[in-house]
């Protein structure tokens, strides 16, 4: 199922999620994207309030630099760190990771037109790149700002939008792969930790991109202007020196720091301490040494290079720790060990070293000779070939990486400009603010009458005046501090002041101490002056000036590093240095040459800026430090830039675009506007209602003057969708389910079809089965009593099968269960068999859970039945009831009895009824049977004991009475003769004694009567009768008459 999403994101943009091909189309613009399109950015205006305005231009008071500042920190708050003025690229560094730099958003600003997506680097490159290839024109993006505002990171961030974007071959990625490996190697060589910035540029930086007839990058050129040389030696507190002393000592390998004669601890070297901050936290020395020698082969150095490479800045390090003693006026080294090393590592003689090192030659009438140094001067010869030494190198390294990237063709140009000394770099400031306001007045003017609109004249500080000042020949403070250090004399820092005020005393935006007001005197030293510059008042202190303008090397030590050994010092030290009688260019002069190249080579390019703000000092993400960015806005010129491009009109589209995104506005144009452009743009702002002051129709672009117009216009637009989205979701919502339903009618009609046919063969299947099945029936039938053959088997396997499952059915479920299913013919040998498994195994499962005192009591009772079934009318009578182990207790039993007994052990005990011999009188007596003998107890005294194999046998009547007798021997004079007794408990009192005694088959059951012994020969007679009640009594003949109920028939 299709659907249609329209998300909204923070900034109040349209973002279209990918169609069914993976393209988002947007019918408001031209963009086509593989994962989403961000619509054109007057779609942001809806959520400005919140987010600010994507142009400043769009600013209401764009003269106010609150409201100016006010639109940035509510971007930053949003992180939104890009803001357009017109072309310009204003960034604001966040100072944390935002996931705004992926390839999806490469992918989403490449090839898109500049003002169709949010303002973004990306943007800035991919226009610099485009105009390049469609109109054949150089293109130059210049980067400016503060140091920790951004500027390296731009220049890595547009630097990799080429590589990813462009195409690609073998050679173009490697290409691409030196590009990119150059930004560690330069950073590690030329950048340095400050107080404001971790990773600072110290020197400028031109990269020259070089682009073949396809579009892919396939050289390169970096041009150094004004590396920081006096960092090698000197660093304030807070900082450090160049990088690369660090990472070689922290990353180098034992074996290597062994060679170059290296200590793993930057406290160990002079010029490494003098900031005192050998570490910094967010710095990973280590790490990043392994990325430079990686990216040192990538670019294309080899190992003799890296080694000689190496060989110069440990050297550097090793010139730091030459320490000098001896007498005023003659400086000495006191330590052969830095000699010794210097000489190895750069491949002098070390006697010839230590001699320049405290000596300078002084050629005076065609001779030469040598002067000694004094400490301070000595230790200024040490610095001054430090910082000569690490320039030249860094300079060569640079030539070296531009050697890798050489071509040449139409190229685009990106500019860092970082600070060397203030005045430099404010001069530098200066030129390009000159350089920015003119370009940018002259591309406004060309628009303007591109378009056929009146061009009005813009009043803005032209900052010439200031330039002159500086750079004027003759009259200018560069001249002036040149001829101060070429005249003769004691020429100091002082008398270069006092000529300022002599020749430039008179100019407006030059104050000293001397010229200045009583107030200004309060604020500024006798050794400063100040220069009003377009960004605001900086005072200069003179100390050091004619120093680090002149820059001197004294000649003894260049003919030193000319005998180098080192290849690369013989590069960077020519010997034509030597008979070249004609004094350096200064400082200064060769900056303003620079500069003054540098301005042409802009001059002949399309520009594009990129304006860099740091929004505190701390380098803390999220906060917003006011007053530093008003500074920075100020000197960055950016008031000054929006006031030009506000000048005329605020806003201007191309027709197709304006009308296409806001057609709907008007009935006449909505939906589609089949006339010119220019007609529809026309009808569409006069049904608008706009004033003819607020706008003008160019040839092929509308111009709207102020930003209200066009806020209006996107508030009505706005509140248009709701009516506009309401139509499309109803339109959509119809065809989708009008499609839905058209799919489901069409899948419910061929699977209705597929399962009737299923049915239909399912059913005659069936049909088939069951004639088949009912056929071989009724044939099985007929020849059932024939010999088994094809005609039957299926009729008797039937019956058989029959069969079985009924017994499956109808098994029996107990052992006393006889019931058992009728078989047929041929299974009556089987169901024999089968009914015989059955039983052993319900009688085997019966068993298994019986417990062992039941299995006692289940003996006892078969041998009470093999004993009295069907003999004794009162057995079945007993048959329910369990037989127990004694019917007396141990309270019952006199105690005397059970200690008569000894250790005999009772099995059985029950209370019996004795009839004596003579007269048959009935007397109360306990039977107790132990293991050996039967014994007849009265109260406290045993009776009667009979052993029972002296027992010879047990009478007992088969009526219901409960009289037996014990027989025994009539010659044993122990007995008296034989005991009659009567039980309640006939049946269990007599198995009890069958079973100790092992009488089983002793026991006789009489019928009518029972004689027995009643001693000394005579016998006694027991009849028995059956009667309506148990009755005993002697009869008139002098038997025992015993009359007992028939309880059963036998």
């Amino acid at each position: 199922m299709m659907e249609l999403k329209i998300q909204l994101i923070p900034t109040g943009e349209i973002i279209l999620p990918p169609g069914k091909n993976g393209e988002n189309f947007c019918h408001n613009c031209k963009v086509v994207a593989s994962d989403g399109v961000r619509a054109m950015m007057e779609s942001a205006l809806t959520a400005r309030d919140r987010v600010g305005v994507q142009d400043f231009v769009l600013l209401e008071n764009y003269t106010s630099e609150a409201a100016f500042i006010e639109n940035l920190r509510k971007r930053f708050k949003e992180n939104l760190i890009y803001t357009y003025i017109g072309s310009v690229l204003v960034s604001v560094n966040p100072y944390k990771d935002l996931e705004i730099y992926t390839k999806n958003h490469m992918e989403r600003y490449r090839g898109v037109n500049f003002y169709e997506v949010s303002p973004h680097i990306y943007a800035v490159a991919d226009n610099s790149y485009r105009s390049m290839r469609t109109e054949g024109k150089d293109q130059c993006i210049l980067i400016s700002g503060e140091s920790g505002a951004g500027k390296t990171e731009a220049s890595k961030k547009i630097l990799q939008y080429y590589a990813i974007t462009c195409p690609a071959s073998e050679q173009v990625q490697t290409v691409k792969d030196r590009l990119l490996q150059s930004n560690p190697v330069l950073e590690a060589f030329g950048n340095a930790k400050t107080l404001r910035n971790d990773n600072s540029s110290r020197f400028g930086k031109y990269m020259d991109i070089q682009f073949d007839f396809k579009g892919a990058p396939v050289g390169g050129h970096i041009i150094n202007y004004l590396l920081e040389k006096s960092r090698v030696v000197h660093q304030n507190h807070g900082e450090r020196n160049f990088h690369i002393f660090y990472q070689l000592i922290e990353g180098g390998e034992e074996d290597l720091l062994r060679r170059l004669g290296l200590e793993r601890s930057p406290l160990q070297y002079q010029y490494l301490v003098k900031g005192n901050c050998p570490k910094v936290s967010s710095i990973n020395d280590r790490s990043d040494w392994k990325v430079v020698r990686k990216a040192l082969t990538v670019i294309g150095f080899n190992e003799d290079e890296v080694e000689e490479l190496l060989n110069i800045i440990a050297s550097v390090l090793h010139l730091g720790n030459v320490q000098y003693g001896g007498e005023e006026g003659s400086a000495c080294i006191t330590s052969d060990t830095q000699i010794k090393y210097l000489a190895r590592l750069l491949g002098v003689n070390g006697s010839v070293l230590t001699e320049a090192l405290t000596h300078k030659k002084i050629i005076a009438k065609g001779e030469e000779l040598m002067s000694p140094l004094n400490l301070e001067q000595a230790s200024s010869a040490r610095d001054a070939l430090s910082k000569a030494v690490y320039g030249r190198t860094f300079t060569w390294l640079v030539n070296k990486i531009n050697a890798s990237l050489a071509y040449t063709v139409p190229d685009v140009w990106v500019v860092v400009c970082c600070s060397f000394e203030q005045f430099c770099i404010n001069y530098c400031n200066e030129k390009l603010q000159q350089l920015f306001i003119e370009l940018t007045l002259k591309s406004e003017q060309e628009e303007y009458e591109a378009e056929g609109i009146t061009w009005e004249p813009v009043q803005y500080f032209n900052n010439k005046i200031i330039c002159d000042l500086v750079e004027e020949k003759f009259k200018g403070i560069i001249s002036i501090l040149d001829e101060e250090c070429l005249r003769p004399g004691d020429a100091s820092d002082f008398t270069f002041l006092e000529k300022l005020e002599d020749t430039v005393g008179g100019h407006p935006h030059f104050v000293t101490h001397k010229l200045a007001d009583g107030k200004t005197r309060k604020v500024m030293g006798r050794e400063e002056f100040r220069l009003l510059h377009y960004a605001g008042e900086v005072n200069y202190n003179v100390n050091g000036f004619l120093d680090k303008n002149n820059d001197l090397l004294f000649r003894n030590l260049k003919e030193v590093m000319v005998m180098s050994e080192n290849n690369i010092l013989t590069q960077c030290f020519d010997r034509e240095e030597l008979s070249d009688k004609k004094r350096p260019d200064t400082a200064a002069t060769q900056f303003k040459a620079s500069l003054a190249k540098l301005m042409e080579i802009l001059m002949s390019k399309e520009p594009s800026y990129v304006r860099c703000i740091k929004p505190n000092d701390s380098k803390q993400a999220g906060r917003f430090d006011e007053v530093l960015i008003r500074h920075q806005v100020k000197y960055l010129g950016l008031m000054e830039n929006l006031r030009v491009r506000r000048a005329g009109f605020a806003y201007r589209r191309r027709y197709e675009v304006f009308l296409q995104r806001y057609k709907s506005l008007c009935p006449d144009t909505w939906p589609n506007w089949q006339g010119k452009l220019a007609d529809g743009v026309s009808t569409l702002v006069k049904h608008l209602g706009y004033k003819p002051e607020e706008y003008k129709l160019g040839r092929s672009k509308i111009f709207i003057r102020f930003p209200k117009t066009l806020f209006a216009t996107e508030d009505a637009l706005e509140t248009r969708k709701h009516s506009l989205a309401t139509k499309l979701q109803a339109g959509w919502k119809g065809y989708s389910q009008k499609s839905k339903y058209q799919k489901l009618r069409t899948s419910a009609i061929a699977v209705q079809a597929w399962w009737r046919g299923i049915l239909a063969k399912r059913r005659a299947q069936r049909r088939r089965q069951a004639a088949n099945t009912i056929r071989r029936f009724v044939k099985g039938f007929i020849y059932r009593h024939k010999e088994r053959c094809p005609e039957n088997e299926y009729f008797l396997d039937y019956v058989r099968y029959s069969f079985l499952m009924n017994l499956r059915r109808n098994l029996p479920k107990n052992v006393l269960d006889k019931s058992w299913p009728t078989p047929p013919a041929a299974l009556k040998e089987a169901s024999e068999h089968l009914r015989k498994l059955c039983m052993q195994n319900m009688v085997w499962s019966y068993c298994k859970k019986i417990s062992p005192e039941w299995k006692h009591q289940m003996e006892q009772k078969m041998i009470a039945s093999e004993l009295f079934k069907d003999k004794k009318d009162n057995y079945p009578q007993s048959v329910p009831k369990l037989f127990v182990s004694t019917r007396l207790n141990g309270e019952d039993i006199n105690p005397k009895v059970l200690q008569a007994l000894g250790s005999e052990k009772m099995k059985y005990a029950v209370p019996v009824t004795k009839y004596d011999r003579k007269g048959y009188k009935p007397r109360p007596r306990q039977l107790l049977l132990t293991g050996s003998s039967a014994i007849i107890a009265e109260e406290g005294k045993l009776k009667q004991r009979i052993d029972y194999g002296a027992l010879k046998g047990i009478s007992v009547s088969s009526l219901s009475d409960g009289l037996f007798v014990l027989h025994v021997p009539s010659d044993d004079n122990k007995q008296k003769g034989d005991v009659v007794l009567q039980s309640d408990h006939v049946i269990e009192t007599l198995t009890k004694i069958a079973i100790c005694a092992e009488k089983i088959n002793n026991i006789n059951i009489n019928q009518g009567s029972i004689k027995f012994t009643v001693g000394q020969g005579k016998e006694g007679i027991i009849d028995f009768t059956p009667g309506s009640e148990l009755l005993v009594a002697k009869a008139k003949n002098g038997h025992l008459s015993v009359t007992a109920p028939r309880l059963n028939s036998r």
